[in-house]
């Protein structure tokens, strides 16, 4: 039988899920104000005439379309390697913002630093569950 002991530095990586959970909500907020800018009432989605609210409103998507993955990595890995899983954590959350500010200038080549960042750090958040996973395994 293998016990799993949870680490007080886990404490940070639940620290970083719920930074994460305001980046998020903070990103909703931006996409309400963009709908009162722009005039695209609910339940539009996108807008078939304004491309600067669609940036808006692809950034929040397109991060909540990889925030279930973020979440998951970020507290699976944690149990093996809570310090490197928080700071990684600490990147994307960075990173998803950068994405964030870069889209909603109206061009979304901007987006590109914020996206290689939040890519670089999911991947890396990667790291833990595979660790976890082999020793438990008896693999590592």
């Amino acid at each position: 039988m293998v016990v799993l002991e949870i680490l007080p530095s886990y404490g940070y990586c639940l620290l970083v899920a719920v930074a994460s959970a305001f980046t998020t909500t903070w990103m909703a907020m931006q996409v309400g104000g963009a709908r009162k800018k722009f005039g695209v009432k609910y339940p539009t989605m996108y807008s078939a005439d304004n491309d600067n609210f669609n940036c808006y409103q692809r950034a929040h998507q397109n991060t909540l379309e990889a925030f279930p993955l973020f979440l998951a990595m970020l507290l699976v890995g944690g149990l093996h390697s809570p310090c490197f899983s928080a700071a990684m954590g600490a990147v994307w959350c960075v990173s998803r913002v950068l994405y964030a500010k870069g889209y909603y200038t109206g061009d979304p080549e901007k987006r590109v630093p914020g996206a290689i960042g939040s890519f670089i750090s999911l991947f890396a958040l990667y790291y833990g569950p595979i660790r976890l996973a082999g020793q438990l395994l008896g693999w590592f």
